[in-house]
């Protein structure tokens, strides 16, 4: 049976801030970097106009001197308020309230804490204490497909269920000027925060995606491609050289899992142009079938686990035919690929 998702809502950082703007303060702080016209170079076309920091770009937790324990606290701080902005309007979409939920699955990446982003919500949300929790901590950009697989599980187990999925991520808090290398500078303008929420149950809500079947994949030795790392100064983020091929390397396990089955729409995390472009291609789809995933890069930038609820939500807003087939995919450290296969259904 399929697991029905209502259409999520997305909350976003407090202060929109432009490419110039990052251009600028990268410009401000490595003046003497010997590679400094090559990197705002890169950053110019890195395809991100713009994106949304729950802090401005020029606090102590962003752009500033702040030490771990400061970023750290802020960045978990703000996944929580994004998270339950996020959810509550999740509940209103789905014309549900919190005492409905029977289940939450969380995935933040951004923040440490214990207890995490599940507890905290359930008692930001008022869930009832008997609500199952399924807490994603470390899946990072994959997280927003991986959530709702784990939603698809339990609902697969208790078709009544009614179960809230919600990702956060502030990855400003890895914009840190003690990170010098190429690979560091683009992810200052890639990365952006925000939180997103969607209602997965076994009876349909409201129009909109069913899933049918999921998918998960790690690609052999590839433990070091995506990572994050912490420090005395925080959160970074880093890459290898192979890094940007990984996707395409994955995707044969994609579409072998895929079969023969026609693909007529496409969800696909915006980790980037070359990823949005090579899983569009690989599944046999024109350049416009990605175009909310083009769209929430350029104007959002990568929101890691969000990106792919706000795609979705995006979707939403131009729907697929009834009975339309389609995949989603997101990609994240690992190098781990999660997936979905699944349908458009028109009416409850």
């Amino acid at each position: 049976m399929p697991a029905f998702v209502s259409s999520p809502r997305t909350a976003f950082g407090a202060h929109k801030v432009t490419t110039d703007e990052i251009a600028d303060d990268i410009r401000a702080h490595h003046h003497d970097h010997p590679r400094l016209a090559a990197i705002l170079r890169i950053i110019d076309n890195c395809g991100v106009s713009s994106r949304y920091f729950s802090r401005p770009l020029s606090s102590p937790t962003v752009s500033g001197t702040a030490d771990v324990h400061e970023r750290t606290q802020a960045a978990f701080d703000d996944a929580v308020a994004l998270s339950e902005q996020a959810a509550v309007a999740a509940l209103d979409a789905a014309g549900l309230t919190a005492g409905d939920i029977d289940a939450i699955v969380t995935t933040h990446a951004t923040g440490w804490a214990v207890p995490n982003l599940d507890v905290h919500l359930m008692a930001r949300l008022g869930l009832r204490p008997t609500v199952r929790r399924v807490a994603l901590t470390t899946v990072a950009c994959a997280g927003g497909v991986q959530a709702l697989i784990r939603a698809a599980d339990l609902v697969a187990v208790r078709p009544d269920s009614r179960v809230l999925v919600v990702a956060a991520e502030v990855l400003s808090t890895s914009y840190n000027h003690s990170a010098t290398s190429i690979e560091s500078m683009i992810y200052k303008a890639l990365f952006a925060d925000a939180g997103a929420a969607a209602v997965v149950t076994g009876i349909p809500l409201t129009p909109g995606l069913a899933i049918d079947d999921t998918f998960e994949y790690t690609l052999p030795e590839s433990l070091d491609r995506y990572r994050g790392r912490l420090d005395a100064r925080g959160m970074h983020f880093d890459s290898t050289k192979q890094a940007p091929s990984s996707v395409s390397t994955s995707l044969p396990a994609l579409t072998d899992w895929l079969g023969p089955r026609p693909v007529d729409f496409v969800v696909i995390h915006p980790g980037s142009h070359r990823m949005i472009a090579d899983t569009a291609e690989a599944l046999g789809l024109e350049a416009q079938a990605a175009r909310h995933s083009v769209d929430t890069l350029t104007d959002e930038g990568n929101t890691g686990a969000v990106s792919v609820l706000r795609v979705l939500e995006r979707t939403y807003t131009g729907p697929p035919d009834d009975g339309a087939h389609g995949v989603a995919v997101a990609y994240g450290p690992g190098f781990i690929t999660a997936g979905l296969r699944c349908h458009w259904q028109s009416a409850p």
